[in-house]
């Protein structure tokens, strides 16, 4: 058992409730959060570690969409638009997924650690990010992607995908999870989105698919036509897209912890479905202005929650949740900046903990002990200012607690 105390604890409850000189009792779970002055009485024989003045402790960050396979890209892909982006990706993707290897990857993901990230959903195509999460102690939610719509080749993609998927599911334990990834609406065939499906519903699997990123796409799955109609010609030699959007979503009804990327070209209709489907939507706001100068229509949701995730560093500069933060702070420049902020950073932690399926987010009886704890450059002049004031001025956190152990 250990206990963290600070001059602020945010704990993400129901309530948002914010504790002045609070603690947090905890093992592998919380076990409680209260003021020091109960705590002390309570617990009097354990060390209480102090963080400090104007400190802060709060439920660690989740990432809830990120690629770290094209970790190696820099400055050599192409932005500015969806389609300019994905030829650059086709042109150099052998030349990056070699120069990822596992010690790269693991660089990254001690930034992440370094940033406040205690746990992403790492969507994965080849698995060559499999022994680098493993490494780890980020708690990490594997997406095993698939991707195809030639129907000829159906059983073999299906056959690879079971083989990536079962190889993946060997590791699962407290802190790594297997999930599987549907690519997009444009690139997996609705007959092997069935049978994957099926598999995450048989063995209650959670789930994640790229949305309606770019207008291309819309234009694609619903007139046949845009720049995706001359990719699929040169590639593929179709010529129609395999399904509509409608048609997509409803194929992952009875699907638990659900989530679709980006949806920044989809409809009312869309949204309505989505959250029929009682799914969160991951707003990876950087990539959206990176690929298609884009944003999501937050207003558009129709109470759907969203969380927040970096993408890659293919379409992102950086995998720091508190550098993404900040630039949905400022890109969403019509919301009220302090209720925002708030909106955010429940984004970024309990709605996070939903896309995946998780029970984390919060500091809560009972939930994982997943916490980070830093200081801020001043007191709070008004309690309702805290989380604008994490946002602006957080890069770096002093503790990480993973499952309740000190990384």
């Amino acid at each position: 058992m250990k206990i963290l105390t600070a001059s602020y604890v945010v704990t993400f409850d129901e309530n948002f409730t914010i504790l002045k000189d609070g603690c947090i009792v905890f093992d592998e779970k919380i076990i409680e959060v209260a003021s020091y002055d109960i705590i002390i009485k309570k617990y009097s024989n354990i060390e209480i570690i102090n963080l400090g003045e104007n400190s802060v402790l709060m439920p660690g960050l989740i990432n809830s969409h990120i690629h770290l396979e094209f970790s190696a890209n820099k400055t050599t892909l192409k932005y500015g638009s969806f389609y300019s982006w994905l030829n650059s990706v086709i042109k150099h993707r052998e030349k990056l997924i070699e120069k990822a290897k596992t010690s790269l990857i693991n660089q990254e993901l001690k930034k992440l650690l370094k940033t406040g990230t205690t746990t992403i959903g790492a969507i994965s195509s080849y698995s060559f990010d499999l022994e680098a999460c493993l490494k780890s102690p980020i708690n990490t939610i594997f997406f095993c992607e698939v991707i195809g719509s030639k129907a000829d080749m159906i059983d073999t993609l299906f056959t690879d995908f079971k083989a990536r998927l079962k190889d993946a599911q060997k590791h699962n334990s407290k802190r790594f999870k297997a999930g599987i990834a549907i690519h997009s609406p444009y690139s997996v065939h609705p007959f092997l989105v069935r049978e994957v499906l099926n598999i995450a519903k048989e063995e209650k699997l959670p789930v994640t698919s790229h949305f309606l990123e770019s207008k291309e796409e819309k234009d694609w799955l619903n007139k046949d036509e845009g720049s995706f109609l001359d990719f699929f010609k040169k590639f593929l030699n179709q010529e129609k897209a395999t399904t509509k959007p409608l048609e997509f979503l409803n194929l992952f009804k009875g699907v638990k912890n659900l989530s679709f990327t980006h949806c920044v070209e989809a409809s009312s209709e869309d949204f309505n479905k989505i959250k029929e489907l009682k799914a969160t939507i991951n707003h990876c706001v950087s990539s959206n202005r990176f690929l298609n100068n884009s944003r999501l229509n937050l207003e558009s949701l129709n109470n759907t929650p969203f969380s927040i995730g970096t993408d890659g560093l293919s379409s992102n500069n950086s995998l720091s949740m508190f550098d993404e933060l900040r630039v949905a702070l400022y890109a969403h420049y019509e919301k009220n900046i302090i209720k925002f902020s708030k909106t955010l950073l429940n984004a970024a932690t309990v709605n996070g903990a939903k896309a995946l399926g998780v029970n984390k987010g919060s500091l809560i009886k009972d939930f994982d002990a997943d916490i980070i704890g830093f200081c801020l450059p001043d007191k709070i002049e008004e309690i309702e200012d805290i989380y604008m004031q994490i946002i602006l001025h957080t890069k770096y956190v002093d503790k990480i607690v993973i499952g309740g152990e000190f990384v």
